[in-house]
């Protein structure tokens, strides 16, 4: 009996240190003179363009920083783990950076639904995250309105996302009708979808055709049928991969349909002008910032001396949740995870993508601006087409 009890005790031991992250005697601080910082993201897979670039601009940044002399002293060393896209391989992901690797805090991922995913791994492990480019509104906040403690985003969200695109669609271009072709299957693109709707209704605009497609399809044809027979003024294309923007709108044309496009923080690739820079000539993006800025220019060529390509979006939100863990470390003067998930909303920093503090209520930017760039033709870019800035935008306006 003595022996069951004293075996159950250090299970019970083992499990609870498990999940301390950093805090205590068994995170980053006792590592001696190294700090672990965990990311998560896809390297394999249609979202791996994105993945792959995130996680080397992170690890330039974090060389850079330890060559200033690290965080507190100590060297800061990554450890990265491939979600595959999958939600079930960010989770486990997590428990491994947590349990494991004893990270202090983890960055990443950019999809939505990964971030959703592991928020229970994160709360059971009471370690932060940081996601750069997941926009859905319940990755911070549950639909009760309850706040889920450790998550964080240096992005802006669906909502904002949504009614960027609609209120730029009729006060810039006087749309007065609209149609969506919207991935079923992608939070991310459920969440777009919805507050497009609600916002281009609310300022008087009325949506003619709402069309369904699932992650992986190819023929967009019958989708986009029905879309021209209502003839919309524009049609928003919120849909998660860059292949799947290039095929819809491929086929678009080649349907007739002269509608203005539109499309989000899922766009900007590289790989979307090669695939269908003729078809999306003249359409709309809601980004996070304008690549044109000082700042975001300085990343740019700083990661196409070191990888000789230019960096997705991905690269630039991930600076800026590097330097706001950064800030938020030095803030605690420690790299518990706890004294960090405190420290994440007392901090501020003037990021590439803006000036980001995080609000306590909701984990969320305060007040950050969207840029509405178009795609053009450029006699200088790689594949012909680049995206041009063309104003902030706040759907308050």
């Amino acid at each position: 009996m003595k022996k069951k009890l004293a075996l159950l005790l250090t299970v019970i031991m083992i499990v609870s240190i498990a999940f301390t992250g950093c805090g205590g005697d068994s995170g980053g601080e006792a590592e001696g003179d190294t700090i672990k910082v965990g990311w998560i993201g896809a390297l394999t897979g249609d979202m791996a363009p994105w993945g792959k670039c995130e996680s080397q601009a992170l690890q330039m940044y974090i060389d850079q920083q330890n060559e200033k002399g690290g965080v507190l002293g100590k060297k800061i060393e990554l450890v990265t783990y491939d979600t595959k896209g999958d939600n079930n391989e960010a989770v486990n992901a997590v428990k491994r950076l947590i349990a494991q690797d004893k990270v202090c805090a983890v960055l990443g991922p950019n999809a939505s639904a990964a971030a959703i995913a592991i928020k229970g791994a994160l709360n059971q492990g009471k370690v932060p995250d940081i996601a750069t480019v997941a926009t859905n509104p319940e990755i911070t906040v549950n639909k009760d309105g309850s706040l889920n403690p450790y998550n964080f985003r240096v992005c802006f969200t669906d909502p904002y996302q949504g009614a960027v695109a609609a209120g730029y669609a009729i006060d810039e271009l006087d749309a007065k009708t609209a149609a969506v072709l919207y991935d079923v299957s992608s939070d991310y693109s459920q969440g777009f979808t919805q507050f497009f709707i609600e916002t281009f209704e609310e300022k008087g605009g009325k949506i003619v055709a709402q069309e369904g497609c699932k992650t992986g399809d190819t023929d967009f044809r019958p989708q986009l049928t029905k879309i021209k027979k209502a003839n919309p003024d524009v049609i928003l294309l919120p849909l998660g991969s860059y292949k799947e923007v290039a095929l819809s709108a491929n086929q678009a044309r080649e349907l007739g349909i002269d509608a203005t496009l539109f499309g989000g923080d899922t766009w900007p690739s590289e790989t979307l002008f090669e695939m269908a820079g003729p078809a999306l000539e003249g359409s709309y993006v809601v980004n996070h910032f304008d690549y044109n800025d000082p700042a975001a220019a300085e990343i740019t060529k700083m990661y196409k001396d070191k990888f000789d390509t230019n960096p997705e979006i991905n690269a630039y939100m991930v600076h800026d949740a590097f330097q706001l863990l950064i800030a938020a470390i030095e803030k605690a003067e420690s790299a518990d995870s706890e004294a960090i998930t405190k420290a994440l909303t007392e901090v501020e920093i003037d990021g590439v993508t803006g000036h980001i503090s995080l609000s306590p209520d909701d984990h969320n930017p305060v007040g950050k601006e969207a840029a509405m760039q178009q795609i053009v033709k450029s006699d200088t870019a790689k594949d012909g087409y680049e995206y041009k800035f063309i104003m902030k935008y706040s759907p308050a306006k």
